[in-house]
């Protein structure tokens, strides 16, 4: 073959390969351009993800150039006017080598291990932050630390939160303890968790579970612990200042003490821990007190009963006090309607009973008799031993008379030496025999008067019965009266029945 030709073919053989080549390389520039806008977007995103993150993030070599910042980094270290924040070495920051950060970032090169730390820092504007910083060394190629990676948030309404629940917590206390009534605080949180397995046990009525099973009551009362307690409460208690309950109260075997206990783990059990009562607690003398409480969860600590707190006023002597009043009243008002010499009932109490029991009767057919009675020849009694005797043989007759009566029946001084007896449901013959009795009882009766004078007494009696003989309570009292005035006439020391003339 010419040489020309060999010569021909050689070169076109090298240009094929070239245009092979310029080919494969053609290719893995395209790749590279496609692995270029891939990295370019990947770090868009990360630095998009970067700038939008609440936290600062940031990295730095082992020399502390900045090599990569998040715009919240930047806000929290105040850089607005650096432009390329790269260009800046961190471990020249005043305000972070003041705050202690750049030791922190230091020491965790220096033991290649991450590091959590809080700081105060003092932006170069004079604003002041708090820092919570999470360092992590970067590993480079030899194993050893090629820079540190920080995260880091800002704490700042945090820690204000926290100084103003603390504050907040010591004026609580402050006032917990300077409190003038009794304060305690419960951990109800373990009662709260057993009586949630009780009633995942079927019991459902836990009144009647304690009612059955009374030792359930103290083992429930253990299991309240006290988280505080003022002096007010101790003193409640009767506990020494020396003393510290460890339960909710001391218990005892009193039933006053088992009542109260059961009373107020029924109010755990039930969930409504806040409510104001009356309770009646017992104390370590085994004194009852009747106190007012308020319970109220503490904020916080619904779910688990954790804190409850309880304010207690003793109450026990405005009860006595109460009581006292109302026994007084009781008494002014009784003393009202009795009679003053003999403790009989009078007229008034006369006329508004007798005119209750009568319209009472009106409905239900139920006859009322009233016996009208009178002492005979009481003024010789006066007129021999003198009105002092005279109102004690009064006084006496009026005891022997009330000896031979029962509810609801009831005597009343009428005036004088007259008196008058009701008696609800008696008709007519029963009303006869009462009025026998009495005059039987004063008949066979020696009153001792003043300086050991005794006398014997009789009596005269009239009896009227509604409806029979009258049809109101003025037409009874009448009509009593009537049979009264008839034996009067008649000679005296009897009993007489109203007869319709």
């Amino acid at each position: 073959m010419p040489k020309d030709v060999e010569g021909t073919e050689a070169i076109l053989s090298e240009i094929d390969t070239l245009r092979r080549q310029v080919a494969r390389l053609k290719g893995i520039e395209q790749r590279c351009q496609k692995a270029e806008a891939a990295l370019r977007a990947v770090e868009e995103r990360n630095r998009l993800l970067g700038d939008s993150s609440p936290l600062g993030m940031f990295t730095v070599d082992a020399l502390g150039g900045i090599t990569g910042i998040n715009r919240k980094m930047m806000d929290m270290f105040a850089w607005t006017s650096v432009d390329d924040p790269t260009s800046v070495n961190l471990f020249d920051g005043k305000a972070l080598a003041g705050a202690g950060m750049v030791a922190d970032i230091q020491r965790c090169i220096a033991q290649n291990k991450p590091v959590v730390a809080e700081h105060p820092y003092t932006a170069p504007g004079g604003s002041r932050i708090h820092l919570r910083c999470y360092l992590s060394p970067i590993p480079g190629i030899d194993g050893t630390v090629s820079g540190v990676m920080g995260i880091v948030e800002d704490n700042t309404d945090l820690k204000r939160t926290e100084e103003a629940l603390r504050e907040s917590e010591k004026r609580y206390r402050q006032l917990f303890q300077s409190a003038p009534f009794a304060l305690i605080e419960w951990d109800v949180s373990h009662l709260k968790a057993y009586l949630e397995k009780l009633r995942a046990s079927d019991v459902t009525d836990f009144r009647e579970y304690f009612e059955g099973h009374p030792q359930e009551v103290h083992h429930c009362w253990s299991l309240i612990k006290t988280a505080d307690y003022n002096q007010a409460f101790l003193k409640l208690m009767g506990v020494a200042g020396s003393e510290e309950p460890s339960g909710a109260f001391i218990p005892t075997d009193a039933e006053g003490f088992l009542k109260m206990a059961r009373e107020i783990i029924l109010v755990a059990a039930e969930g409504n821990t806040a409510e104001e009562r009356e309770e009646t607690i017992v104390t370590t003398t085994g004194e009852p007190k009747i106190v007012l409480g308020k319970s109220l969860v503490v904020s916080g600590h619904e779910d688990t009963l954790e804190r409850v707190a309880i304010a207690m006023v003793d109450i026990s002597q405005r009860k006595k006090a109460e009581e006292a009043l109302r026994e007084s009243e009781r008494r002014f008002r009784d003393q009202a309607l009795r009679d003053g010499l003999t403790g009989l009932f009078n007229q008034r109490y006369l006329y508004q009973s007798l005119a209750i029991w009568i319209d009472s009767a009106k409905t239900t057919d139920i006859p009322i008799s009233l016996i009208f009675m009178d002492l005979d020849h009481f003024k010789t009694i006066v007129d021999t031993y003198g009105h002092l005797n005279g109102s004690r043989a009064i006084r006496k007759v009026a005891g022997t008379i009330g000896n031979c009566l029962e509810e609801p029946a009831f005597a009343v001084a009428y005036a004088g030496d007259e008196f008058v007896v009701v008696l609800p449901g008696m008709d007519q013959p029963q009303a006869l025999q009462k009025a026998s009795e009495i005059r039987a009882s004063i008949k066979n009766s020696v009153y001792v008067l003043d300086q050991g004078i005794e006398v014997r007494l009789r009596a005269s009696f009239g009896i009227a019965t509604f409806p029979h003989h009258a049809e109101d309570l003025n037409s009874l009292i009448a009509a009593a009266d009537h049979a009264l005035f008839a034996i009067k006439e008649a000679g005296k020391d009897a009993v007489g029945q109203f007869t319709k003339g």
